[in-house]
């Protein structure tokens, strides 16, 4: 078994600010005894820190600070048009935890927030809740890890596998929920530390490492993803890897050549749930204002096709890279275990 112990998550949080509201909840208690040396600050609402004017995304990534908060209003979120659904009809998401401690530069979080700090909602409980309201109308289908990377938090706050029991318990007597851990890590530990379940899919962000090294600061290696993916089918979790968002590079062929050579070569394909094929995409309100921030990334800068408000590679090179990587998958997979993003 590979060495996946290394961590990608560590945040010094020289400051960590609490809503009033969950001060005294056992799981801010928690989460606050990690960090001693930190400067804790009461505050009325997260929105109080997260929504100030003038904050500078790309500047604050440096230096995140923590904001632990409870969740009201709307708890689940009908699945965005520019996200896959696994043909899955009633496809929901979730934000438990807000940003992320990875610093992709292409990231539409840099264009949807205001703010980089890490919001953290401790009331998970309440999630659980709505989504079993949801469940007695119907199966669901849900995302939990899209507004974060909630895999390379799990030692901060423990909900991956919260997320894997909740599941468990949900579909005592057949499945009605399903959900997906989206990661650009390894996982760590959890594969060995929490029991698989059949309603959990975890799905690993694959990209070649010169995407990687431009634009996926620190994230996991393309190695380090897929020893990550390889213990958790090893320990009998439902895998998918996500080529998507593929980003073009300068001779993207021979990067993506190598990156597949590299996938055959550590995980039998025939085993995986499924796969997904996708060109970077993205909303034109956020691209407006990543364009703003970034003015000096390739990725963000490139004269991407507008169409109905959603930036993407013109139309013939989007074409020829996804049909690139899904012809290399169909010799190994069934259509119905590929999916291709469509408008």
């Amino acid at each position: 078994m590979k060495n996946l112990n290394r961590s990608y998550y560590n945040p010094p949080f020289s400051h960590i600010y609490v809503e009033r509201e969950v001060a005294e909840d056992p799981e801010t208690k928690r989460m606050l005894a990690q960090f001693p040396q930190a400067e804790v600050i009461d505050i009325d609402h997260y929105k109080d820190v997260f929504c100030r004017s003038r904050q500078d995304y790309v500047r604050q990534h440096a230096a995140q600070n923590l904001i632990l908060a409870a969740k009201h209003g709307e708890l689940l979120y009908p699945g965005a048009p520019v996200c896959q659904n696994f043909g899955n009809e009633h496809f929901y998401y979730t934000s438990c935890v807000m940003n992320c401690v990875f610093d992709c530069e292409y990231c539409y979080l840099k264009g949807m927030y205001p703010s980089a700090n890490l919001v953290v909602f401790v009331n998970l409980e309440d999630i659980f809740a709505e989504v079993e309201k949801r469940l007695d109308a119907h199966p669901v289908y849900l995302c939990v890890s899209y507004d974060t990377d909630l895999l390379a938090l799990e030692h901060l706050t423990g909900y991956a596998a919260r997320w894997i029991e909740f599941v468990r318990r949900m579909n005592t007597g057949g499945q009605r929920l399903r959900i997906e851990l989206r990661t650009k890590g390894t996982g760590g530990s959890l594969w060995q530390t929490v029991r698989p379940e059949a309603g959990v899919i975890c799905a690993f962000t694959i990209s070649p490492q010169q995407v990687i090294d431009a634009y996926e600061h620190g994230t996991a290696s393309l190695a380090g993803r897929l020893a990550g993916a390889e213990a958790a089918m090893e320990q009998g979790f439902s895998v998918r890897l996500c080529f998507d968002p593929m980003i073009y590079c300068s001779d993207w062929k021979k990067h993506y050549d190598a990156m597949f050579a590299q996938v055959c070569g550590t995980l039998d394909l025939e085993k995986l749930a499924d796969v997904s094929v996708g060109t970077f995409r993205i909303s034109q309100d956020y691209l407006k204002k990543m364009r703003k921030n970034e003015p000096d990334s390739a990725v963000v800068q490139f004269p991407y096709q507008n169409d109905g408000g959603v930036y993407h590679y013109p139309t013939a090179l989007m074409e020829e890279m996804e049909q690139y990587m899904t012809e290399k998958l169909a010799a190994y997979l069934p259509a119905e275990r590929i999916f291709q993003w469509k408008e």
